[in-house]
């Protein structure tokens, strides 16, 4: 066993899968992003069995989370999207059974899946982000379109993959952008669109792994383009001179500290015309799929996938287990 300092984080590296002990991976669940869930956590599944690791699939939606103490886990990788299982519901759960699992704590899971929120904190941060209004009712759409202008960006605060959102170039078509992302979640944000390069930044133990520019034909990255479609492409390197990048990568670094995320996810950005880039998002569980970021972006750090799965776990001894509270 070993201990490494990344981004004044202190990450133990794990070199016998037995260290781990018996570990249950958390998929499906209960949310939109059931479907992605699964998929993730089959794959997570698979490459920690390929390294030695003793790995179960559970899911949450079929069983209740205290029986992972009852079955004898040690500790929990985290493969739930969405609300439920990224926003600190399920977080605070196994800190209550007393359980370590990986990524980001009760604080920077529920932080980091608001979007309004997580605007709201980076920009106090000095982090620049869009502009933004919120739609509470139709009462507030002549305010928002005289504040940002069109076309928007409609979206739910708590949804992820792109869940819930839409273009809107008229302003007749604003009233149905915010039922259909309402449907989703109460707080509804509307966004000034901007026109320009996604870019994401994948951060793993406390450092920035290279930037992927993201190319679509559809009006935006959508749910669809984002885990189905075969003619999203993926940038790698993305094109920006290193100075930028480097910029790009602080960027990321620094919204992962503002909200508290903790051992890996991804921070999206959108880069205008000026060139300058603007944070959309943060996910402190992202996609661990064929058409996923994080893996993208390890690959083309020599990180493969079975050692990302691996070093994600490793992030769960960030957190002691303590004796259950049940």
């Amino acid at each position: 066993m070993s201990r490494v300092r990344a981004a004044g984080a202190e990450f133990r590296r794990v070199s016998a899968a037995a260290e781990f002990g018996r570990v249950a991976v958390l998929m499906g669940g209960d949310s939109a992003e059931r479907e992605i869930s699964l998929l993730s956590g089959a794959a997570v599944l698979e490459a920690l069995r390929a390294r030695g690791v003793a790995a179960l699939a559970f899911d949450p939606a079929r069983r209740p989370l205290a029986e992972l103490v009852a079955d004898g886990f040690d500790r929990a990788w985290i493969a739930l999207h969405g609300p439920g299982g990224e926003d600190g519901a399920v977080q605070g759960a196994l800190e209550w059974l007393g359980l370590p699992y990986t990524g980001s704590g009760v604080l920077g899971s529920a932080l980091g899946m608001d979007k309004l929120r997580t605007k709201r904190v980076a920009r106090a941060a000095g982090i620049a982000t869009p502009d933004f209004h919120l739609l509470a009712g139709p009462a507030d759409f002549a305010p928002a379109l005289a504040a940002l202008g069109l076309p928007l960006a409609v979206k739910p605060a708590s949804q992820g993959s792109s869940v819930g959102m839409s273009r809107v170039v008229a302003a007749s078509e604003l009233e149905a952008a915010w039922r259909g992302a309402a449907a989703h979640d109460p707080v509804v944000i509307a966004e000034r669109w901007i026109s320009g390069r996604e870019l994401t930044v994948a951060v793993l133990q406390g450092a920035a792994l290279p930037a992927i520019a993201i190319e679509t034909p559809r009006e935006f990255y959508d749910y669809e383009a984002k885990y189905f479609a075969s003619d999203t492409r993926y940038r790698i390197p993305c094109g920006l001179a290193p100075a930028q990048e480097a910029a790009l990568a602080r960027a990321a670094l620094a919204t992962f500290a503002a909200v508290g995320a903790q051992g890996w996810g991804r921070v999206d950005f959108i880069a205008g015309g000026d060139g300058v880039p603007l944070l959309l998002e943060i996910n402190t569980v992202p996609g661990m799929t064929g058409h996923s970021l994080v893996p993208m972006a390890a690959a083309a750090a020599g990180i493969d996938f079975a050692e990302l799965a691996w070093r994600v776990l490793e992030t769960s001894f960030a957190r002691s287990r303590s004796e259950p509270s049940c």
